[in-house]
């Protein structure tokens, strides 16, 4: 029996309609009412129109869209706080909802009060709270606020205490809203790693704007727009779609032009190589620990392109000092990342940038060319159609882990804060790390120096010795 009810989807909607009476006046919800149907006033909304999903046991699922795309509404009726007008929607196990900020809390009651109250709808029992109070205190970690009127807290205080209820109810499924947004970073990372945690024994329903997160945390992505399903799928190619569609229609494909030869209308400003080294450089280099990165070629089509066409990137590549394309590089080595674009029409304030990102999509660093080419009078780029703009970005290249990295390129018009996209290939350039010594962390860095000693051989040898190794 166990076997049939863990085979089942933990959630599964069938054709999902939702749809609200709208009233333009107050009075007309008792007039349609004593018309006993005989006459509408109100005007039909439909919140979601047709949608159809299962997550099975063990899956992290994320939501994303526009405000008003019926994400909270999907919830509601998962969670079972709002029924659905038309479809089928089943949930396998407890639900653990943080939907809006004070939902299923008394204003009136203290913080203590309201967690045996929260708890208490999730069906546990005041032994059961009692035994859980204490971590529960600790991972809201409210201070003295825990004895205060509820009414009295902060947004972000809302929101721990909300979380630590839930994280410590025995859900089988956790439904986060966009709630989790107003939180401070170093709560919302300790959610994070509680969600990711979760993942090992039960299932997440997230919702949130931000793509990173979502990327990071889930294996799929269901993007919903005007109530209905846009796309669903693996995390990273649905978070790209969506992110392309808030920019605008897709590049139109162009017929191909001959090549110019046009340089850019300014030389980039050159930026001398820093004086440092890696200690244990020299010896890593010469071991297997070496981090060697593979580099493939320029993909014009990479992961799907999107922008107003006014200018067209033509070419991405890692060079060497003299401009030659990298096959390999090494992590923790100067690097040029060169971007050719070519104008479409004339562009007064171009800027070109980049994020290097790793297979979940996460964006591990990047920059732009607005603060140096478009701050200062003197150094202000135009591009009139036709011509051609070089980009160069120059950089250390950070030690990665192994695994497969992606350079996602964009040319813009305008500035940091309001601007036209033109072009944008996500996977523009792909290469991969085979080899790292890189211990932690999503990249590592060269160390100027390591060193470890016991008091006693400082003070035999006061001269530092870098570490080797």
């Amino acid at each position: 029996m166990s076997s049939e009810a863990d085979a089942r989807p933990v959630i599964s909607v069938s054709h999902a309609v939702k749809q609200f009476r709208m009233f333009s006046r107050q009075y007309h919800r008792v007039a349609e009412l004593l018309s006993f149907g005989f006459r509408r006033y109100h005007t039909p909304f439909t919140a979601l129109n047709d949608v159809s999903f299962t997550v099975e046991r063990g899956e992290a699922v994320g939501i994303i869209g526009r405000n008003g795309s019926g994400k909270s509404t999907l919830l509601q009726i998962i969670c079972g706080t709002l029924t659905p007008t038309s479809g089928k929607v089943e949930v396998n196990g407890r639900v653990a909802a943080l939907l809006e900020l004070g939902a299923g809390f008394n204003p009136e009651f203290t913080g203590r009060e309201n967690v045996y109250l929260n708890a208490a709808l999730y069906g546990l029992n005041r032994n059961e709270v009692d035994e859980r109070l204490d971590n529960i205190l600790a991972f809201a970690d409210i201070g003295d606020f825990i004895d205060q009127p509820v009414r009295t807290y902060s947004s972000g205080m809302f929101v721990r205490l909300a979380f630590a209820i839930i994280a410590h109810v025995d859900a089988d499924i956790l439904v986060i809203d966009e709630a989790l947004a107003v939180g401070d970073v170093a709560f919302g990372q300790k959610c994070m790693r509680f969600l990711r945690s979760f993942r090992e024994h039960g299932t997440i329903l997230f919702v949130s704007h931000d793509t990173a997160a979502v990327l990071g945390l889930c294996d799929r992505a269901i993007w919903l727009d005007k109530g209905r399903v846009q796309a669903e799928g693996a995390a990273k190619p649905v978070c790209e779609a969506y992110f392309g569609h808030l920019f605008g229609d897709e590049l139109k494909p162009q017929e191909p032009e001959e090549p110019s030869l046009a340089t850019s209308a300014q030389e980039v400003l050159a930026v001398p190589p820093e004086d440092w080294i890696d200690a244990r450089k020299e010896w890593i280099n010469a071991s297997p620990l070496r981090n060697d990165l593979e580099v493939f070629l320029f993909n014009p089509d990479g992961g799907g392109d999107f922008g107003h066409g006014g200018a067209v990137i033509e070419d991405v590549r890692l060079t060497d000092e003299q401009g030659r394309p990298h096959r390999w590089i090494v992590g923790g080595e100067p690097v040029s990342l060169t971007v050719t674009v070519k104008a479409k029409i004339d562009l007064e304030r171009p800027i070109v940038g980049f994020f290097v990102k790793d297979r979940l999509g996460q964006t591990l660093f990047g920059d732009n060319t607005y603060l140096t080419t478009q701050i200062k009078s003197d150094t202000i780029v135009r591009a009139k159609a036709g011509e051609t703009l070089t980009a160069t970005f120059r950089f250390p290249m950070p030690i990665l882990p192994r695994g497969s990295y992606v350079i996602a390129v964009a040319v813009a018009d305008g500035t940091q804060e309001e601007h036209v996209q033109h072009h944008w290939i996500h996977d523009a350039l792909v290469f991969k790390s085979h080899s790292s010594h890189a211990a932690a962390g999503l990249i590592g860095i060269p160390m100027l120096d390591i060193q470890m000693h016991t008091a006693s051989a400082r003070a035999a040898n006061p001269v530092a010795v870098p570490a080797r190794g």
